[in-house]
């Protein structure tokens, strides 16, 4: 059983996890150039659908923590100073996503939409700088978590 918790933990952290990283990475950008091509309707498309693929993955995401759980249980580990350290980084990257990065594509999208579908309002630039700053510190956190998992200090795989 632990295999099977361990091997859907790591799916749902590659499925969830791996596409919000990327799309919340590409939204700063997709930004800059809905904003320099104007009233250009794809490019706004594909900051909307950047935007969708961040919330829905997130939410998805929610089964990474839980199968990390049920896998740190069956394994015995979960009082081990490794595993309650992937939990806070998680925690504080979950909370710098549901607080911060959503939030400000929901912002910044809101913007582009002020003036209507067909064209796109100006956007501060900081706004968009603070918000890449803010995916890269999610994406850090996750790297973080992720080497952990892998190197698992105390372990005794040989990592």
């Amino acid at each position: 059983m632990t295999k099977f918790l361990l091997a859907v933990h790591v799916l749902a952290a590659v499925i969830a996890i791996g596409p919000v990283t990327v799309a919340a990475s590409m939204f700063p950008p997709a930004v800059r150039r809905a904003q320099a091509a104007g009233p250009d309707a794809a490019a706004l498309a594909s900051v909307r659908l950047l935007h969708r693929i961040c919330r829905v993955y997130a939410a998805v995401g929610l089964a990474v923590p839980v199968f990390g759980f049920a896998t740190a249980s069956s394994l015995g580990v979960l009082s081990d100073a490794w595993l309650i350290t992937s939990i806070v980084l998680t925690a504080a990257a979950a909370g710098v996503l549901a607080l911060f990065v959503l939030p400000g594509q929901e912002g910044l999208l809101a913007q582009l939409d002020s003036t209507g579908t067909t064209t796109c309002a100006p956007v501060a630039p900081r706004a968009i700088a603070r918000l890449g700053m803010l995916t890269g510190v999610f994406n850090l956190l996750w790297a973080v978590v992720t080497v952990l998992m892998i190197i698992r200090p105390g372990s005794t795989t040989g990592a």
